[in-house]
């Protein structure tokens, strides 16, 4: 089954959201919690697995939504359908500032590896999956652990990311070192591994992880500046901790430079 041709317009800079037109009949998937708005006359659907072509018999549907259980998905995907006879449009959001980027399968192939949170919707037919890693290394330390998502069809997916996304052209042989948490997602010929930043103080107080993501060409790598991992774990550490009390907010001063620039909560 060749997936659903689907039209699309991203709109917005920090926080976009991309908007799908469907023709009569024609439908698409998206993870839980994505929906932002959509047109009447669209009908929605709780499915289980990704309704592709690999997911129509009982056990296609279970395998399915165990794949996605194993990238920390939820077991279910909502479909929506264009149910009449005019064009219909629906939109999806990112779930934190970033962008959005379009995928053609057809240009990779008919298969794109990328981080296992970075999906956000495809047409219907893309087969949403897990793509295991063969490398020890690469499991033990590469951030993702064993387990990234591969999104396999002829159709259209959108993936998002952190920040800003840069694009690189890997020639044959080319080689692209990454911090871990910053791959959106690379072509299935791209290798993927993991290396050792190697030095002493590099490991004890460079403060920027122990492995870097080696990717060698050849194909196209998508990279994040935001990871939101990272910007987790700033919001984590700059959160009141202990009585609600904050650190000041980076002053010298502390809570002096509170009471002096006007902020005299207690």
């Amino acid at each position: 089954m060749r997936a659903h041709e689907i039209d699309y317009t991203i709109y917005g800079e920090e926080m976009q959201y991309v908007e799908i037109e469907l023709d009569p009949n024609e439908g698409v998937v998206a993870e839980a919690g994505s929906f932002m708005m959509m047109d009447n006359g669209i009908k929605m659907e709780t499915i289980f697995g990704d309704g592709s072509a690999n997911d129509n018999t009982v056990m296609g549907k279970i395998f399915g939504a165990g794949k996605r259980l194993l990238t920390g998905e939820s077991l279910f995907m909502t479909a929506f359908y264009n149910v009449e006879s005019g064009k219909k449009r629906l939109s999806f959001a990112s779930p934190y500032p970033g962008k959005i980027i379009a995928i053609d399968l057809e240009k990779f192939n008919g298969k794109f590896i990328c981080q296992k949170d970075a999906f956000l919707c495809a047409a219907k037919g893309v087969s949403i999956g897990i793509e295991f890693s063969k490398k020890l290394g690469r499991g033990l330390f590469g951030g993702e652990g064993f387990i990234m998502q591969k999104l396999e069809g002829d159709g259209m997916a959108f993936v998002h990311a952190g920040g800003t996304t840069a694009t690189k052209e890997l020639a044959p042989g080319e080689k692209l070192k990454i911090d871990t948490g910053c791959i959106i997602g690379f072509d299935h010929t791209v290798d993927y591994d993991i290396e050792f930043v190697g030095g002493i103080k590099n490991t004890l107080f460079g403060g920027e992880g122990l492995f870097f993501a080696t990717l060698t060409g050849p194909g196209t790598v998508y990279i994040q500046s935001l990871p939101f991992s990272r910007l987790a774990k700033r919001v984590w550490a700059a959160a009141p901790k202990g009585g609600g009390k904050d650190k000041g907010e980076g002053s010298i001063l502390g809570g002096l430079g509170d009471l002096l620039d006007g902020d005299n909560r207690f």
